[in-house]
């Protein structure tokens, strides 16, 4: 665990040095404005997704996230500092993951699969309950009170960020690279556990993630599926 956490904590500080030599800069009042928009999002965005883990693994019959105080809503009980910064600077991140024992399912596999998508599902639903708040407030208020610089117009500008920052976890987790859910979905779907590279793969997952993340390849896999998400959510909720 310690390593794991000082890996995360160089690869944060790479993608901030980044991340904030490309966009906070030029204006870094503007940059910082625009994080704590998002800051709200993200606590919700982070608490949902670790809670919809523990919340199916606990009823699936494990005890595990329970007795550890993860079937809870509380962000408190999911933060992880290095993941939390990652996702407000860097446009990713993660909480706690939440430990699980299959050894308490019924149907191992079925109930693992079932645990992997539960994260970005929740994500899921919550950027669409905040999509149908979106859309009330923005038929139920005059446009020039949506205008920037009033009180409505950052509440808006929050609601909408609550919208992106799920859509970006869902997506973000999706990618079948250890130790993201998509990952997990695809060796329960593939029964990857039993091939000669899973383990392999599994093992050295993290540093194929650090790698696809600092020469951009993440990036460009996921801005092109988050705005289509977006674009969907716009157009048949939203607008």
């Amino acid at each position: 665990m310690k390593n794991r956490m000082k890996q995360l904590g160089i690869l944060l500080v790479i993608l901030l040095m980044v991340n904030i030599a490309q966009n906070g800069l030029s204006n870094p009042k503007t940059y910082f404005l625009n994080m704590l928009i998002a800051l709200p999002g993200i606590v919700i965005g982070l608490s949902f997704h670790e809670f919809g883990h523990a919340f199916v693994s606990d009823r699936l019959g494990d005890p595990t996230p329970r007795t550890q105080g993860r079937v809870t809503l509380n962000p408190l009980a999911h933060f992880d500092p290095v993941g939390f910064l990652a996702l407000m600077f860097c446009g990713f991140g993660w909480g706690i993951p939440v430990e699980v024992n299959s050894r308490y399912y019924k149907h191992p596999r079925r109930d693992e699969l079932l645990v992997s998508l539960a994260g970005v599902v929740m994500n899921l639903i919550v950027a669409i309950v905040f999509s149908f708040i979106v859309h009330f407030v923005y038929i139920n208020v005059p446009y020039d009170k949506l205008s920037d610089g009033t009180l409505m117009g950052t509440l808006f500008n929050i609601l909408l960020q609550v919208v992106i920052v799920n859509v970006v976890l869902m997506v973000f987790n999706l990618i079948p690279v250890p130790p993201l859910d998509g990952f997990g979905i695809i060796t329960e779907i593939f029964n990857l556990r039993e091939k000669n590279f899973y383990y392999t793969l599994y093992n050295y997952g993290f540093p194929i993630l650090m790698i696809l993340l600092i020469v951009g390849v993440v990036d460009k896999i996921l801005n092109p599926m988050v705005n289509g998400v977006y674009a969907l959510l716009l157009q048949y909720i939203i607008l």
